[in-house]
């Protein structure tokens, strides 16, 4: 770097970090991102991965939040095609936890919020002679079906970082920040961040974000030393994996009797991925599944699905821990998921933005907000851009829909790999997007890829994660960058494990 301050520095590498230092990169301010672990390691990699308004949030008059995020569901899709697409929802009818009227009025606002939804709108169906009860126990026979959507929440993550990258953005990964300190004028920050290394980088920049998640208070308090009374809530989420518990695409909202609501989702080929749990914690440091958290989503699942789910079918679980804004409420299900943005300029002294809860659904808009906040401070300035451009890797061809532009990416792209398997190109292009002709070139058939380490995972790959993506450690590739320890025995991870650790860090 040269000895220009930066004109924005950002402390967190989740979702809402990486949104920010994407959008301000493309309006030409000088940025730079910092992240203490693996991007995406923490809240940002164990949501429940969906792109939506969140239906139960009407039930707490959440208006304005689940009409920003129905706004954002199609602008996402449309950002990164190859990361997220449409998924149906089925409703199974318990008249005795919500009443039919009630479900029909949710949906009909969830369908009339967002007046540009082109997405189907919710329906009512017969679940015993319909494909939407394919999967739940036959006693189920009424319900609905209403749209959202996935996303591949840490690759999401990579994409922006990648998109601020290429626009000039310096990305400190694997980098803590340990101080940030206003000059003695007030004019700019003093940071200093803790290599991999342990040596120290020293950076100064005009405006300063707190994007550190369930860590915003503590990076306030600890490394800033400025004064806030603003808190947030931290609430644990833990989800399971089984093996597959219904064919077809749709996804399940089951209601519970304490009025939550978990989701069944199809996952990753072969699997289904059952959340989430909402628990208050104190810490945010390695959260785990409990036994007593797959026991309530096996008991809740079996309840529903006509396989059932018991603790030994559980083949992986995570848990994350979100940071919800503090609005005083006592139930933890009913604490806003809405965001806060705080800004701190006495006299006018160098901005530090604050970035109080979010969720993933509402990223976009969170920085389009929070740079408007900041833009009094950095008058140059350009306008906002984000919802009209797709991410890094994520330019496909136009098509009528989300997922016909994603399956004509594919078929050009295995008609240009021939020697590939189908399945494999198809896996490729749903990680890497118009990245696959990079990672590809001089590629024409497996043994081209290099050591096969299970699933679809191979060295080439792997290789090119490091390189590109910031990859460091197994769990960088098994679970973020990828899925495939999903796909991969228990001797396959252990490994692939060593045959990583044992590269040289510049490999």
């Amino acid at each position: 770097m040269d000895d220009r301050p930066l004109d924005l520095f950002v402390v967190g590498g989740g979702i809402n970090g990486a949104g920010i230092a994407c959008d301000a990169a493309g309006r030409a301010l000088k940025v730079g991102l910092c992240e203490m672990n693996d991007f995406a390691s923490a809240t940002s990699s164990k949501a429940t991965k969906l792109i939506h308004g969140g239906l139960r949030y009407l039930e707490l008059y959440e208006f304005r939040l689940v009409r920003e995020a129905l706004m954002e569901r199609e602008v996402l899709l449309a950002k990164a095609p190859h990361l997220s697409w449409p998924l149906r929802f089925v409703l199974p009818h318990e008249p005795h936890l919500r009443p039919r009227w009630m479900l029909r009025l949710g949906l009909f606002l969830y369908d009339h919020l967002d007046w540009h939804m082109t997405l189907p709108k919710s329906q009512a169906v017969d679940l015993r002679t319909s494909k939407w009860g394919t999967g739940l126990k036959p006693s189920f026979e009424r319900g609905f079906v209403y749209s959202d959507a996935w996303v591949d929440d840490a690759r999401l993550v990579i994409a922006n970082v990648k998109s601020a990258r290429d626009m000039g953005a310096t990305i400190y990964a694997r980098h803590r920040c340990t101080s940030a300190r206003r000059s003695a004028d007030g004019k700019l920050w003093n940071i200093e961040l803790a290599a991999p290394d342990g040596t120290t980088v020293k950076l100064h920049a005009r405006g300063l974000v707190n994007a550190c998640g369930p860590w915003v208070k503590h990076f306030i308090d600890e490394q800033t030393q400025v004064k806030t009374s603003k808190r947030v809530r931290l609430i644990k989420g833990s989800h399971i994996v089984v093996p597959r518990l219904h064919d077809g695409d749709h996804a399940f909202i089951l209601q519970n009797k304490d009025n939550r609501i978990v989701f069944v989702i199809p996952y990753e080929r072969d699997f289904s991925l059952i959340g989430t749990t909402d628990i208050p914690v104190e810490a945010s440091e390695s959260p785990v599944c409990t036994p007593e958290e797959i026991a309530y989503l096996c008991e809740l699942a079996s309840f529903y699905m006509a396989k059932p789910v018991r603790p030994e079918d559980v083949v992986w679980t995570y848990s994350g821990v979100r940071p919800l804004f503090d609005d005083g409420d006592d139930n933890p299900s009913a604490v806003t998921r809405d965001y806060h943005l705080e800004v701190d300029a006495p006299d006018g002294a160098a901005p530090l933005l604050s970035v109080f809860g979010g969720k993933i659904t509402t990223y976009r808009r969170l920085a389009e907000h929070a740079l408007e906040d900041l833009r009094k401070f950095y008058p140059q300035m350009a306008g906002a851009w984000t919802g009209a451009k797709a991410l890094a890797d994520g330019e496909l061809a136009d098509a009528p829909t989300f997922e016909q532009a994603f399956d004509r990416f594919v078929a050009g792209a295995a008609q240009a790999k021939p020697g590939l398997p189908p399945d494999l190109v198809r896996v490729l292009a749903r990680r890497h997007g118009t990245a696959f002709d990079e990672l590809m070139e001089g590629i024409r058939t497996v043994g081209d890829l290099g050591r096969h380490f299970g699933g679809h995972l191979y060295e080439h790959e792997v290789r090119y994660l490091m390189r590109e993506e910031w990859a460091a450690e197994p769990d960088d590739v098994l679970w973020r960058r990828s899925k495939e320890g999903l796909h991969m025995t228990a001797e396959q991870r252990a490994s692939f494990t060593r045959w990583m650790q044992s590269l040289r860090p510049n490999t």
